[in-house]
């Protein structure tokens, strides 16, 4: 099962399962106080309406006015009215000038994976192994990130070391993950702190702001060597670096050390992780398989790299209000009744 912090930010404050149009706001919405002449002249309508049926009535000979008069469409004859208040009401709205948040690819965006190397990645508790799934989910993640985005690749076991720096060229970071080896201990502190140097060496040297970053780290388990986790933690939240993390095996993991027989069990450490990425502003998540790894970064890949900004789309307002008044129009010619 995936397990995901609820952890969010929204340009706009409304719920994040909006339409296609994303979280939609009006920046004149003023202008939406129009809709009540709209409303006026639905009552004036009906008040037409009831009025012409009373008059109808006095008639004395109503045999003599269903011969000389055809027989109307009935109440289908009101379709082309609402018809073209609605496309009034679609004019308004457009007259208002909606927008909506969209995800706009962030061309100078950097994202670092930091991946676990320890030999606690040996078990297979995850077929064929832990670091097998890793290499293979990583693969998958370097493919769906928008090729505009810089990546990186940190390894990490005993020591952190900068495999990749942050670069556009995907298969450099692809062969650098296919020729990840284990080794003892484990370092998540200084993995960290290797993942913020990456993204602080790119900063330009005329002072430009540095783009927008992230670190996308996965473990199975917990520090053991180097600096520890909350000093981790405080450098990314003063560099306002989120990091996600995701807590890849199962509590049933063993690993069987050259030279002794005896199984050593691994579990995962997913509190340890959960803490980071709460203190950081990332997100967190658990995955006891590859294709529960695969899908953790098919969404971590899906929301990094990208800005939300707010986008007109009037023009879906008009064109939905000229098809409403069209309709209208061609209703009225088809429906319309003349007395001979």
């Amino acid at each position: 099962m995936i397990a995901q912090s609820t952890d969010s930010t929204n340009l706009i404050d409304t719920d994040e399962s909006s339409g296609f149009l994303g979280d939609l706001v009006f920046q004149h919405p003023g202008r939406l106080w129009l809709a009540l002449a709209v409303l006026g002249a639905v009552i004036v309508y009906v008040l037409v309406q009831l009025r012409q049926r009373q008059y109808a009535v006095r008639f004395t000979n109503v045999d003599l006015i269903d011969k000389v008069a055809p027989e109307g469409p009935g109440w289908y004859r009101h379709i082309p009215t609402a018809l073209f208040m609605a496309g009034m009401i679609g004019g308004i709205l457009a007259f208002a000038e909606p927008a909506a948040t969209q995800e706009i690819p962030s061309e100078r965006a950097t994202v670092i994976m930091a991946i676990d190397t320890s030999l606690s990645m040996m078990a297979d508790d995850v077929a064929p192994t832990r670091i097998d799934g890793a290499k293979e989910a990583a693969q998958g993640f370097v493919d769906e990130l928008p090729p505009e985005i810089n990546l990186g690749l940190v390894s990490f076991n005993g020591i952190a070391t900068i495999r990749i720096p942050p670069t556009t060229n995907r298969s450099a970071v692809k062969a650098a993950i296919a020729d990840l080896d284990l080794g003892e201990a484990t370092a998540i502190g200084e993995a960290i702190f290797a993942s913020l140097q990456a993204i602080d060496d790119m900063l330009p040297e005329d002072g430009v702001a540095l783009p927008p970053a992230r670190v996308v780290l996965m473990s199975d388990g917990e520090t053991t060597v180097g600096r520890q986790d909350e000093l981790a933690i405080e450098a990314a939240r003063q560099a306002a670096i989120p990091i996600s993390t995701i807590a890849f095996g199962t509590d049933g993991g063993e690993i069987v050390l050259e030279g002794d027989p005896r199984p050593i069990p691994v579990p995962v450490n997913e509190s340890a992780l959960s803490l980071i990425a709460d203190g950081t502003g990332g997100e967190f998540f658990t995955a006891a398989s590859t294709d529960e790894l695969r899908e953790v970064y098919t969404d971590i890949g899906s929301a990094v790299g990208f800005d939300e900004e707010l986008a007109p789309v009037t023009a879906w307002f008009i064109g939905a209000a000229l098809l409403l008044l069209l309709a209208a129009w061609l209703l009225s010619l088809l429906w319309r009744t003349n007395l001979p």
